[in-house]
């Protein structure tokens, strides 16, 4: 049947159902085919903390929401427009983030009087109007699929395992996406299992075909593409961007990379990354433990490597008296730090931005490290270059920070032209004339560096203090005093060789909103919005949080009142109003969830209204 059609400017979708219904993937291969098709596109995956929770629980819901659009998308969407559920839970735990008429598509069999009772529903919501406001398509997905695979000869609950597959198929039609690209896909997933890949593309083609028959899709969603500088785009995770960072980085320095890591949620994808790039000269070792992991990079390091561990919060907890060696031996490493729901093991599959602290003064003694914050998915490629930058000029390990927001949600990120990337390339100490290990270059402070086992060059480094611009072991107070100083000097200078902070809007006036990591897109879309409707608001974001940028103080005292959304019981707050003397509002969120944009939005019109209080 024909169908109408009808043009936005954004749509968000949520695939919802029960972890393991297959919601991660279609909603991954969503967000490819939209990327391919030129929009923009933020994505959210939203999975439970256990591996496989039980069966239609409210808290076994898993879900994976794609905010497209034809202009710049920096969230993953407030709202959502069209939300497949294929189970009772899955509805009720998102059905409070639902537009006004948005439609729902259910499968009626996740809707029996066993999945009703954990839902908790007393009655059907399919059946007994309260749904009304919304537009509803109720769909047999078991009967549709039977039909369609019924030669297959397959079992009931193998019938059922396309059924995300069939709903991909609905969804394609209804954005009108064409399946060639994800027939493609299905072959290169199940092509050495003819059966399930035929059982696939027929759900496809089956999910495809009722939406296009159904009197009850009388409407087509058109969001065009994005107007984008030409190139080369993929879409990219920020775990995937950091390993292609390193790799990068690796190519830029001159310096073999090696990753030592211990697997943890959500930070073990950027192993799995690393480890397809053997064949490219990387090196990674799958450590016993998160010690043995920084440990052994830290011996790489030391060897001449571009070194890098990952990890997420508890792991970072168990590096950090490693990371105290890697400051006082200064010795380049870079440590990532996926962050998580804490403390403890908390909810490992949340994301929170609660470990600044630990980042910052996590250590024992005086050990002053560089810290990097990424604010997008993309900006994670760029940033471990950076890491990687500061790390080898500076002679220094340093902390990038990025959040499981960041990690496994996706965005289009357009390729680097190669011949444009900086010449990083690090040079060793190979003349013994002159050589001391912790002599040091008068602008950087950078100690020489000589790969261990250079003819000639024998020398000691360590955890015990050293003798300044000597090697010798060295416990008298006023050499280590000398040499505390100069760890943290190194460190202050970096400020001198990263961009100032920038403003967005009025340069001076009453509300600055100042946000780090991943709030940024929240922050820009709330603050774009009230700038249009004429509200006097200004922003800045930090992705270099230790050092500072040099302007920030200045930044801060060009307006009246500083807001600071942080994911975290407001860590950065302190750290402004201890190290500025600047009174800051706090607006913070430890759900275990983004920023929505009008959460942000609805605080600046409150300090609006409210005026200079």
């Amino acid at each position: 049947m024909e169908k109408k059609q009808k043009t936005l400017d954004n749509l968000t979708i949520r695939f919802a159902g029960d972890s393991g219904d297959g919601m991660q993937l279609v909603g991954t291969q969503l967000s490819v085919l939209s990327g391919e098709y030129g929009n923009d596109v933020n994505t959210f995956p939203d999975y439970p903390a256990e591996v496989r929770a039980p069966e239609g629980t409210l808290y076994g819901v898993s879900a994976y929401q794609v905010h497209i659009g034809s202009k710049p998308i920096t969230t993953m969407g407030d709202r959502i427009d069209l939300m497949i559920a294929l189970n009772a839970s899955s509805l009720k735990v998102n059905l409070s983030n639902l537009t006004e008429n948005a439609i729902i598509i259910a499968d009626i069999n996740g809707f029996d009087e066993k999945n009703l009772t954990l839902a908790g529903y007393a009655n059907n919501p399919l059946e007994d109007g309260s749904l009304a406001k919304y537009k509803l398509v109720s769909i047999d997905i078991r009967e549709e699929l039977t039909k369609a695979l019924s030669d297959l000869n397959l079992m009931p609950k193998d019938i059922l395992r396309s059924r995300n597959i069939f709903t991909l198929g609905v969804v394609c039609k209804l954005l009108d996406r064409k399946l060639d690209s994800s027939f493609d896909w299905l072959k290169r997933k199940f092509g050495q299992k003819a059966k399930v890949l035929e059982a696939n593309t027929r759900a496809l083609q089956c999910g495809y075909d009722y939406a296009t028959n159904s009197p009850e899709f009388d409407t087509q969603f058109i969001v065009p593409p994005m107007d984008k500088p030409k190139g080369i785009y993929r879409n990219i995770t920020g775990n995937e961007a950091v390993a292609l960072g390193m790799v990068t980085a690796s190519r830029l320095t001159k310096m073999p990379l090696f990753l030592g890591s211990y697997p943890i949620t959500p930070a073990t994808e950027i192993l799995h990354f690393l480890a397809g790039f053997k064949k490219y000269g990387v090196r990674h070792l799958q450590a016993e433990d998160e010690i043995g992991g920084i440990c052994s990079a830290i011996g790489a390091a030391l060897g001449g490597n571009l070194a890098v561990t990952t990890t997420s919060g508890p792991g970072f907890s168990l590096k950090i008296e490693a990371m105290g060696f890697a400051v006082i031996a200064e010795i380049p490493l870079v440590i990532v730090n996926v962050q998580r729901a804490g403390p403890s093991t908390g909810i490992p599959t949340k994301s929170e931005q609660s470990d600044l602290f630990t980042a910052m003064y996590g250590r024992h003694g005086e050990a002053p490290m560089p810290i990097l914050a990424a604010q997008s998915c993309a900006d994670c490629y760029d940033l471990a270059i950076e890491a990687s930058r500061i790390a080898t000029k500076y002679m220094t390990p340093v902390i990038l920070l990025t959040d499981g927001y960041l990690a496994q949600g996706t965005e289009p990120w357009r390729l680097p032209d190669i011949d444009k990337l900086p010449d990083l390339t690090k040079y060793f100490v190979t003349d013994p004339e002159g050589f001391q290990p912790y002599k040091r270059d008068e602008k950087t402070l950078a100690r020489m560096f000589a790969i261990p086992g250079t003819p000639n060059l024998e020398h000691r480094i360590g955890g015990l203090e050293k003798q300044n611009n000597g090697s010798a072991v060295s416990s008298d107070g006023a050499n280590h005093q000398v040499m505390v100083e100069i760890r943290q000097k190194k460190v202050d200078n970096i400020a001198n060789d990263i961009p100032l902070l920038e403003v967005e809007g009025e340069q001076k006036g009453d509300i600055l909103v100042l946000g780090w990591g991943s709030t940024y897109g929240a922050i820009k879309a709330a603050t774009d919005k009230l700038r249009s409707e004429g509200k006097k608001v200004s922003t800045a974001h930090l992705r270099y949080m230790n050092p500072f940028p040099k302007n920030l103080g200045e930044i801060l005292n060009n307006f009246e009142r500083v807001l600071i959304p942080e994911t975290n019981n407001g860590q950065l707050s302190v750290i402004i109003q201890g190290k500025f003397l600047k009174k800051v509002h706090k607006l913070n969120k430890l759900m275990g969830i983004p920023f929505k944009a009008y959460e942000i939005e609805n605080k600046v019109l409150e300090m609006l209204n409210q005026g200079g209080k």
